[in-house]
């Protein structure tokens, strides 16, 4: 996978001793050709280069991903995220014009806009959301930053793999339950190590499944380290009210 769009079929991959390399189709990248990684093993981490849109080579690095099973957990305090306006939230990019605004309890934003968000870090989490978007309305939700759950105006078309309640491009949501346009939807959100609950509009969509690994967009790939949610405002307008998180106990 890129840095933006989902994860997608490689179009080559080869490994010949402990050197690896693989490339990729574009999906929304700005490119005409394929995205390419070459790199080498040693102790256990891949160093090498990619090229970037511009045709640049830059250097990369990776690591296994961490294991993130399932627990029980004990429930903290809920935690309004919206209760005190915009200050317990930030720009994604602060060179970017925010968008963003609360009132009466709902916090929404007018493009053009940036990415928000929180101040506050988090591992494992209950939260529920309520959004409602415009005519062709895009956003998402990003657990931790690196997981989005998406939003779009798409009521009048079957689930897949990027439709809303999906987590993009990795799991799709059983079943329909989009509203219209101008009606507020909700989800309540159960997230443990990489483990996801979703439930859309009072109905069980995704239920306990393990999250593949980062989607596009992600803020960073340290998936075993506490997180931020980040709402999407790069796209289209979008409103939220009542976000309140609940935190497992450490």
């Amino acid at each position: 996978m890129g840095i933006e769009g989902s994860a997608r079929l490689m179009t080559e991959v080869r490994f010949e001793g402990n050197e690896l390399y693989f490339s990729l189709p574009p999906q929304y990248e700005k490119r005409e050709g394929d995205l390419i990684f070459k790199g080498t093993l040693v102790d256990g981490k891949i160093t090498g280069t990619t090229n970037d849109d511009e045709g640049n080579w830059v250097e990369f690095s990776a690591v296994s991903a961490p294991k993130l099973g399932y627990r029980e957990v004990e429930w903290g305090s809920p935690i309004n995220l919206i209760r005190e306006g915009l200050s317990n939230w930030g720009p994604r990019f602060s060179d970017n014009p925010s968008g963003w605004k609360v009132e009466n309890g709902i916090i929404s934003n007018t493009p053009p806009s940036v990415d928000l968000v929180t101040k506050g870090r988090y591992s494992d989490f209950k939260l529920h959301a309520e959004w409602r978007v415009p005519e062709k309305g895009n956003s998402g939700i990003y657990l931790r930053g690196r997981y989005e759950v998406q939003i779009l105006d798409d009521h009048d078309r079957e689930p897949g793999g990027r439709s809303t309640g999906s987590i993009y491009g990795y799991l799709k949501p059983s079943k329909k339950m989009t509203k219209p346009v101008g009606e507020w939807n909700s989800y309540d959100i159960t997230f443990i190590g990489r483990w996801v609950t979703i439930v859309f509009n009072g109905e069980t969509i995704v239920d306990r499944q393990e999250i593949p690994g980062l989607t596009g967009g992600a803020l960073d790939s340290n998936e075993g380290e506490p997180g931020p949610i980040m709402l999407q405002g790069d796209h289209r307008a979008i409103e939220y009210r009542n976000l309140i998180l609940t935190p497992a106990r450490t």
